[in-house]
């Protein structure tokens, strides 16, 4: 345990945001959640995170005694600067890079700036978040190093002690799975999959076994697959 056992977690309503949220229940006296609005193509994500919140608080009273204010924070100019498939209707395609242009530039940096600065205030010194260089499309801000960077950047900038917990860091999407069955049963892994969203296009249409979403965009394809990595192991 930390000396602050407190913790801010960046929760999107996503399924890996959702995870790290059990996680930090698990780990901490008081938890508070944090999500944003940054001119996504769909708000999808901003309601089911309610839904989210609820849900758990109602399924496992014993996990989230200790779950605390949610907070919701109003970034939708972002997605003017930061113009990607994720802020606008636009077929997914790969840049120059290599990367899809899913990618929104400084989205993560900003989220932890803004996070910290609710957490500097409320006394929130460890915030999580669920990024992963494991499973994911290769998107710069999800690295440890870029992570790393980013804490030692807050704490000079604040004069404060932040932490940044990445417990998905170097976990698969099947290994996360898991991670639910283990943290809250069958009971926390079917609100993952009924009341978390991940596609990228926003579709919550038809219901599959592992949630909702298009079956075809990058985030659909890597929670699928992970799904049934995880129901086939033993």
């Amino acid at each position: 345990m930390h000396k602050n056992n407190t913790a801010l977690v960046l929760f999107s309503g996503g399924q890996d945001s959702a995870l790290c949220l059990a996680w930090a229940l698990g780990k901490y006296e008081h938890v508070e959640t944090i999500g944003f609005d940054y001119g996504q193509r769909h708000n999808i994500e901003l309601t089911v995170r309610k839904a989210f919140l609820y849900e758990i608080k109602t399924a496992l009273p014993e996990l989230t005694r200790n779950l605390g204010a949610d907070h919701c924070v109003d970034l939708s100019g972002f997605g003017k600067l930061a113009e990607s498939s994720l802020t606008r209707e636009r077929e997914i395609v790969f840049n120059d890079t290599g990367l899809p242009d899913t990618f929104v530039p400084g989205r993560n940096l900003l989220f932890f700036t803004a996070a910290a600065a609710l957490g500097y205030r409320r006394g929130l010194m460890n915030l999580v978040g669920g990024m992963c260089e494991t499973d994911f499309s290769g998107y710069p801000d999800c690295r440890q190093n870029t992570l790393n960077a980013m804490q030692e950047a807050l704490n000079l900038g604040m004069d404060a002690q932040f932490i940044i917990h990445t417990p998905l860091m170097h976990t698969t999407k099947a290994q996360s799975w898991h991670m639910a069955q283990k943290l809250g049963g069958t009971i926390l892994v079917d609100m993952i999959i009924e009341h978390t969203h991940t596609c990228y296009l926003g579709l919550r249409d038809k219901r599959h076994d592992w949630g909702y979403g298009c079956t075809t965009c990058p985030a659909c394809v890597l929670r699928a697959k992970g799904f049934a990595q995880w129901q086939a192991s033993p």
